[in-house]
């Protein structure tokens, strides 16, 4: 059985911690709703846009024709988003994993946050740049000039397709990690019809992997009433202006997506631990008050009996 002594220095390594995760939990509360309100008031203009999009194509913007299994001996581009620190539950842990199901011999990975770039360099595929402050501090700038390097490598068939991966914020206790296309290269039978290059391009981008009821919605989602019969400029003129924006707005939406899950997961896992280390220093404060009394009780009957003997 433990000392007092001892017990009161465990109760004293506790409390230690316990302020550390209390202050970390608050700090991560803030941030967080800093986060999903930015999050929050991207999406509509991205769902927006890519509406308009895919009006644009025909109602085909919002699915994407690569098969990653299929086109697995195709060389392609991951952009990886995880976060700089740990201590948020299975965040990194999922967004790698999902990085490695996917990853194939000769493929890129772009690395943004320290965490994922550690774990692709061990694996041998280190990160071209270092993005690490880019996962803690999302710029719109910064992913615009990324995503032209990125459509600069598909033009020049250096890659196939550039694949996004990163966590989803669904909810402050639910982040899903996801797989997106962002861009690929296709060939004219993929793309058919007299459909402009700049078209071409489009059609798998954009799309989350999901399940099939979720790609037959967006399939049978009627075409929003702005998109007229005729348009003015015409309708290549408007998708070599909006697929750049469109491209650069998705990641920079899936930085800003990736933050809000990163604070969210941290959260909770503060919160844990939070309430493991208070349940933890309540069993050893009773245990420790118990042992304290019993000594006292020990001390009072040696007392009692020295009496009795006198």
């Amino acid at each position: 059985m433990p000392t007092l002594k001892e017990i009161k220095g465990r109760i004293a390594s506790v409390r230690s911690p316990l302020k550390i995760t209390s202050a970390m939990k608050l700090v991560s509360s803030a941030k967080l709703r800093k986060a999903q309100n930015a999050i929050e008031a991207m999406r509509p203009y991205e769902e927006q846009l890519l509406g308009i999009l895919a009006s644009l194509q025909g109602g085909t913007a919002g699915v994407s024709s690569l098969n990653l299994a299929q086109n697995k001996d195709e060389r392609k581009t991951i952009v990886a988003i995880a976060s700089n620190s740990s201590l948020c539950g299975g965040f990194n842990a999922n967004a790698i994993a999902k990085v490695r199901a996917i990853r194939r011999p000769g493929d890129t990975v772009y690395a943004i946050g320290r965490k994922m770039a550690d774990a692709m360099r061990k694996e041998g595929f280190a990160s071209p740049e270092d993005f690490s402050a880019l996962s803690e501090h999302p710029s719109y700038g910064p992913a615009a000039a990324l995503v032209e390097k990125l459509v600069a490598d598909v033009e020049a068939g250096r890659t196939g397709a550039v694949v996004l991966v990163y966590n989803h914020f669904v909810s402050t206790a639910r982040q899903e990690p996801v797989v997106e296309v962002l861009m690929q290269r296709e060939t004219p039978n993929q793309v058919g019809g007299d459909r402009g290059v700049e078209e071409e391009s489009l059609s798998g981008t954009f799309a989350r992997t999901g399940s099939r009821s979720d790609v037959e919605e967006r399939n049978s989602s009627p075409a929003p009433f702005y998109i007229a019969p005729l348009l003015e400029p015409s309708r290549a003129v408007l998708l070599e202006a909006l697929v750049p924006k469109t491209r650069k707005l998705k990641l920079y939406a899936a930085l800003l997506d990736s933050a809000a899950a990163e604070h969210a997961a941290r959260t909770v896992a503060m919160q844990t631990a939070t309430d493991n280390a208070e349940n933890l220093l309540s069993e050893l404060t009773l245990q420790y008050n118990k042992g304290r009394q019993q000594k006292i009780t020990s001390e009072i009957l040696d007392l009692a009996g020295g009496q009795a003997e006198n």
